[in-house]
């Protein structure tokens, strides 16, 4: 279709024929991102498939329930093969190392609890990936995450995805709004996991019931500490169990092999109360246990802030937003109190149990919609 004849704009939000607007997909083998891909090449789009090599292609094999594997690259080529557009790999195996896995390891020796997806999704997906994309003339990437790019009044607006249960709005906070600009997020929108296995079945994918990838991709079966071990050697070394006076209750087999919150495993019983991880402290190597009220805390210092408001982050003393501490908890009420353009101090209206430095603070409007960016919780 010629430009002349075109009116109004297409499902992407460009002015232009589908078949003159060319979109990078990112890839992952699974459901979610070949559903994107076959949908906007069925639409007519000049879609380009790019699946990311992040580790290991050997290992990758082996392993199943993580994304980015070599079954799941195999998957992604299918799919393209299938709907009839060119389909990419590419060797990010030395970014991913130095942008991700060497951050995660080093912030577990340093007693945090890292999400090293949201970091993924920043430096390599969003990154490198999107550079990647504009290298090939297209007017954007889009992604299968289940997350809603809306157009505000001011600019593109990052949304909570329709469906509750499958929102990643927690692990896409860091994503800039020159990032928004360019990203588009097709299948945000869709009420259920449900519609898009449809789609999948309706456009005869292969992966229609691949089931979801679980785990870390590169943290097989979830066991955090093995991996680390792998990366820093000696970095199990044992010590000791205290109480919050200091007092030694036990021997540990390794600082890593412990989280902010944790009851059980501690091999301390006998004793009247359950106690609970209230500290790590990896320079003296010790785990530091407490009582339940011990965990809970209204204060929380966020660095690195990533702010996706109208008016500048340090243009108001506070803003009275909602914050999730966790992608497992649901936003509470809280007032943010800038520091500076990337620091604040969260004060939660209701005390929370077992904030953790390493992990993300997403900050989003009291009605639950808006996402208006967030930072990482750290010691203080």
């Amino acid at each position: 279709m010629a430009l002349d004849q075109f009116s109004g704009l297409n499902s992407l939000g460009f002015a232009k024929a589908p078949a003159d607007t060319r979109v990078v997909v990112a890839m992952s083998g699974g459901v979610d991102s070949s559903v994107v891909a076959a949908q906007l090449a069925e639409e007519g789009y000049d879609v380009v498939g790019v699946t990311l090599q992040l580790y290991d292609h050997g290992a990758a094999l082996a392993k199943k329930g993580a994304c980015c594997a070599g079954r799941d690259i195999h998957d992604a080529a299918r799919v393209a093969e299938t709907m009839g557009f060119p389909h990419y790999v590419l060797d990010y195996e030395n970014v991913f190392k130095d942008a991700v896995i060497d951050e995660f390891a080093d912030s577990y020796l340093a007693g945090a609890t890292p999400v090293p997806c949201i970091r993924c999704n920043e430096r390599v997906k969003f990154k490198d990936l999107l550079a990647t994309a504009k290298d090939l003339d297209a007017d954007c990437m889009a992604t299968g995450h289940y997350i809603q790019r809306k157009m505000g009044a001011e600019k593109a607006e990052l949304h909570s995805a329709a469906d509750a249960a499958r929102d990643q709005s927690y692990f896409l906070f860091s994503t800039t709004q020159e990032q928004l600009d360019y990203l588009r997020f097709p299948l945000g929108h869709l009420a259920s996991k449900a519609e898009t296995r449809a789609l999948a079945a309706k456009y005869g994918l292969s992966v229609a019931d691949k089931p979801d990838s679980q785990d870390i991709c590169f943290v097989p079966n979830g066991d955090y500490a093995s991996v680390i071990e792998k990366l820093r050697p000696g970095a199990a070394d044992p010590g000791e169990i205290v109480d919050m006076d200091g007092n030694i209750l036990g021997q540990h087999r390794g600082v890593i092999y412990y989280t902010i919150g944790q009851r059980r495993g501690l091999g301390i019983g006998g004793l009247e109360d359950p106690l609970y991880v209230v500290k790590l402290d990896p320079d003296t190597r010790r785990v530091i246990v407490g009582p339940k009220e011990a965990l809970s805390t209204r204060t929380v210092p966020v660095r690195e802030i990533n702010w996706l408001g109208d008016a500048p982050f340090d243009s108001r003393d506070a803003w009275e937003l909602d914050v999730k501490i966790r992608s497992t908890r649901p936003p509470r009420a809280a007032t943010i109190r800038p520091i500076s353009a990337t620091e604040a101090e969260v004060e939660l209206v209701v005390a929370e149990e077992g904030v953790s430095p390493g992990q993300a603070c997403v900050f989003y409007a009291p009605d639950g919609g808006r996402i208006f960016g967030g930072g990482w919780i750290h010691k203080g």
